[in-house]
């Protein structure tokens, strides 16, 4: 069984782009792709008298680039409680002994 896909997806009104992506992953490209097209075309809708699409296509890009370094720092954060928590954890379990 192959364990990669051929698959192509459209953004925007750009041409379609080949891809080969593991199986696991199509779901996830699907979802992007998705979601890319649905900020893009609202987002076309809003500013369609001054903005070209490409440009919306870069403000939408911009806006999911952000989101994930919001959500790794968040994730960095969150990480960094828990490693803290866990130390502390293991302070009061060795006073226990």
């Amino acid at each position: 069984m192959k364990d990669k896909l051929n698959i192509t997806i459209r953004l925007a009104d750009l041409d379609p782009m080949a891809m080969s992506v593991k199986l696991q992953e199509e779901e996830i490209v699907r979802s992007a792709e998705y979601n890319v097209n649905l900020v893009w075309s609202k987002w076309m809708e809003a500013y369609k008298k001054n903005k070209t699409s490409k440009e919306v296509l870069a403000m939408v890009a911009y806006q999911f680039a952000k989101m994930y370094l919001e959500q790794r720092q968040q994730s960095q954060a969150t990480q960094e409680v828990l490693t803290q928590f866990e130390d502390e954890l293991d302070q009061m379990l060795l006073k226990v002994e």
